[in-house]
C-alpha cells in the first residue's frame, strides 16, 4: 500500500510542511511551542525536506503498483509535500528586498551595497551542504576563559587564518531564554562570513539557570565587552569598533548592554558599566522583562545617546511575536537619536540564524551593509521614526 507507506515514511515531514507554511499563532510570547519545535528547521532548509521526502516517499512509490488509489493518494501527498517545502524555499527570497528597504528607509539610499552576481554557487553549496558553516580561512580559537564561573564564562574567537589588523569586532550573545544555550549555537553562518571578510568575531557563553538574577547575566556580558577592549588587540581587532549582536534571549542582552554602556544617562552613580559599542544587532530577540526587575529591560534604559541598532524579526515568529518586536524598535527609534532599522522578514520563524540559508545569506549581507555604514561614520541618513519596512522592493544583488 503505497499512501499507508509514504504517509509512515513521510508523514511527520509532511505535518512539518504544513505547520511551517501558516504555524498556529499563540496568544502572547512564550519560551516554547510545538509548532515551533517542528518547524524552524524545515523553515530554513526546505531542500534538506525535500531529501528526506524523496529518500521516504518515492521507493514505496515506485515499487507499488501504478494506478491504484492507493498510489494516487501516496503521489499526491508526496507531491503536496514537494510542493509545499518549494514554497518555503522561494518565500525565503523575499528576505532580501524586505531588509534592502528597511536599510535605504532608514539610513539612506546608498547603505545597501550593490554586489555583483556570484552565480549558482551559493544555492549550490546549500542544496550539497545544507548545514556546514565551515570555512577553510577562518580559525577558531577555542574556550578562552573571560571569567571565573566555569564554562559560563568561555568564549570562542574567529579570525581569519592570514591574520588581520584594527579589525571591526562582533560578539554574538547566543538565545535560549536564559536557561539554555551555548555559544556554538547561533549565528555560525555570521561568524564564519564576518571572519572570513576580515573581521575579529566572539561568540560567547554567559551564566545560565533560575538562580541567577538577570543583572548577574548583564555583568557576565559586560565582562565579554572589556575583555575584548582589554585582549582584542592581540587577535588584531579595533576595541573602538566593537559591535554587539545576539538572538532572542541574547539580543535582550546585547541591547541592554549597549543601552547602558559608558556611563548611559539614568544610570545609578557608581554603577558598573560596560564599555561603549558602535552598534546592536538584534535577532528574533525578546526585549520585554527578563525577571520581576522593572530595570531588567531595554525598554527601560532608552535614550537619545543609543548607538544604532539593527532589529530583525520574523513575521511568523511562534516564540518572540512580532508584535514585541515592533514596539521595541518603534519605542527606541522615538527616543533615540541615531537610526533604528527594522525589518520584518515574511514566512520567518524563531531561530533563523542557526544554519547557512538563503534568508540568512540575505540577513548577513544586511548586517554587512549596517555595519559599513555605522563605520563610515555617516549619521546623515533619516531615523527610523522616519522609516518602515516596504511591502515592494525588487532584488538588487541577484543572489540567494
Amino acid at each position: 500500500m503505497p499512501f499507508g507507506q509514504v504517509i509512515s515514511s513521510s508523514g511527520t515531514l509532511t505535518l512539518m510542511t504544513l505547520l511551517a507554511l501558516r504555524p498556529p499563532r499563540p496568544r502572547r510570547s512564550t519560551p516554547f511551542t510545538l509548532s515551533f519545535f517542528l518547524t524552524f528547521l524545515i523553515n530554513e532548509q526546505p531542500f534538506l525536506g525535500l531529501y528526506v521526502l524523496a529518500a521516504g516517499a518515492v521507493p514505496p512509490l515506485l515499487a507499488g503498483e501504478t494506478g491504484t488509489l492507493s498510489w494516487w493518494l501516496g503521489t499526491g501527498t508526496a507531491a503536496g509535500t514537494a510542493g509545499g517545502l518549494l514554497v518555503l524555499a522561494v518565500r525565503a527570497r523575499t528576505a532580501r528586498p524586505r531588509l534592502t528597504a528597511a536599510l535605504r528607509q532608514a539610513l539612506g539610499p546608498s547603505a545597501v551595497v550593490q554586489r555583483r552576481r556570484r552565480g549558482p554557487w551559493p544555492i549550490v553549496r546549500l542544496m550539497v551542504l545544507p548545514l556546514i558553516s565551515y570555512r577553510f580561512d577562518v580559525r577558531r580559537v577555542a574556550n578562552l576563559r573571560y571569567g571565573d564561573a566555569g564554562r559560563g564564562h568561555l568564549l570562542d574567537v574567529y579570525v581569519p587564518r592570514a591574520g588581520t589588523a584594527n579589525a571591526p569586532v562582533l560578539v554574538y550573545l547566543h538565545g535560549g531564554g536564559f536557561r539554555i544555550g551555548s555559544k556554538m549555537i547561533g549565528a555560525r553562518p555570521l561568524l564564519y562570513r564576518l571572519a572570513g571578510r576580515g573581521w575579529v568575531c566572539v561568540s560567547a557563553n554567559y551564566r545560565l539557570g533560575g538562580r541567577l538574577d538577570y543583572a548577574d547575566r548583564l555583568a557576565d556580558v559586560r565582562q565579554v565587552v572589556r575583555w575584548v577592549c582589554d585582549n582584542g588587540a592581540a587577535y588584531g581587532a579595533d576595541p573602538s569598533a566593537v559591535f554587539l549582536a545576539g538572538g532572542s534571549a541574547g539580543a535582550h542582552l546585547a541591547a541592554t548592554t549597549a543601552l547602558t554602556a559608558g556611563g548611559a544617562p539614568g544610570q545609578p552613580d557608581g554603577e558598573e558599566t560596560g564599555p561603549p559599542v558602535a552598534g546592536v544587532i538584534g535577532f528574533y530577540g525578546y526585549y520585554g522583562q527578563a525577571d520581576a526587575g522593572a530595570d531588567s529591560t531595554p525598554l527601560a534604559h532608552l535614550h537619545p545617546d543609543a548607538p544604532p541598532f539593527l532589529v530583525v524579526h520574523g513575521a511568523l515568529d511562534t516564540l518572540v511575536l512580532v508584535e514585541d518586536a515592533r514596539h521595541f524598535a518603534s519605542e527606541l527609534g522615538r527616543v533615540s537619536t541615531q537610526p533604528v532599522v527594522y525589518a520584518e522578514l515574511p514566512g520567518t520563524q524563531h531561530n533563523f540564524d542557526f544554519f547557512p540559508s538563503l534568508r540568512f545569506h540575505a540577513v548577513i549581507d544586511a548586517v554587512e551593509d549596517f555595519t559599513a555604514w555605522v563605520r563610515s561614520g555617516d549619521a546623515a541618513g533619516p531615523t527610523h521614526r522616519d522609516a518602515a519596512p516596504s511591502r515592494r522592493e525588487d532584488d538588487p544583488g541577484g543572489h540567494p
